[in-house]
């Protein structure tokens, strides 16, 4: 009797000891994966106010930039097609093209003095720079948390619980191929 009592707080021992450890690893991957959805709520709050900005800068420029209505137009629709996308690699496809556009009217924008010198434009400028290099170190933040999460879920003993739990691997925020190609800055002389 007494030894059938010890196995039975042994047995009760380690259920509890595996209930802790199932708890403390499930705990964890539940943190993890909402540092990754805080640290895209981040990015995402940065590009909101950037795309706020983009309408007043293309608005400025249209006055100036009689030659470069396309860039304009692109600038336009990609923020409109951002704003339709649902998944991360989406947003980022659509980001990378965005942030590209944005920096040839930066640059087209040196061939315009009375552009150059607008107050306003000057402002929007320095504001969006600004919002680029935000953008920048969260999309550094977001893929630091997305890799820890991943590892995290493919390592065991955390794998097992994270597939009997549902977790599933996040996608990081990627730069297309497009996007690391130089920007072609073209003149129109008509």
């Amino acid at each position: 009797m007494c030894s059938s009592v010890i196995w039975g707080f042994v047995i009760l021992f380690l259920v509890l000891v595996v209930a802790i450890y199932f708890a403390v690893i499930y705990n964890g991957l539940v943190a993890m994966k909402n540092n990754v959805k805080k640290s895209w709520s981040n990015i995402d709050v940065l590009l909101k106010q950037r795309h706020d900005e983009i309408p007043k800068l293309v608005s400025v420029c249209e006055g100036y930039m009689k030659y470069e209505k396309e860039t304009l137009a692109k600038i336009t629709s990609l923020r409109t097609s951002f704003l339709e996308a649902k998944t991360v690699g989406e947003k980022s496809n659509i980001e990378g093209e965005l942030s590209a556009a944005l920096k040839t009217i930066f640059a087209v924008a040196e061939n315009y003095p009375d552009l150059k010198a607008d107050k306003t434009f000057g402002e929007l400028r320095e504001r969006i720079s600004f919002l680029e290099n935000q953008i920048a170190d969260r999309r550094e933040f977001y893929n630091e948390n997305v890799n820890l999460y991943n590892i995290r879920i493919n390592q065991i003993p955390d794998m097992l619980i994270a597939k009997f739990c549902n977790f599933n691997q996040e996608e990081l925020f990627k730069v297309s191929e497009e996007d690391k190609k130089d920007v072609t800055i073209k003149f129109s002389a008509s």
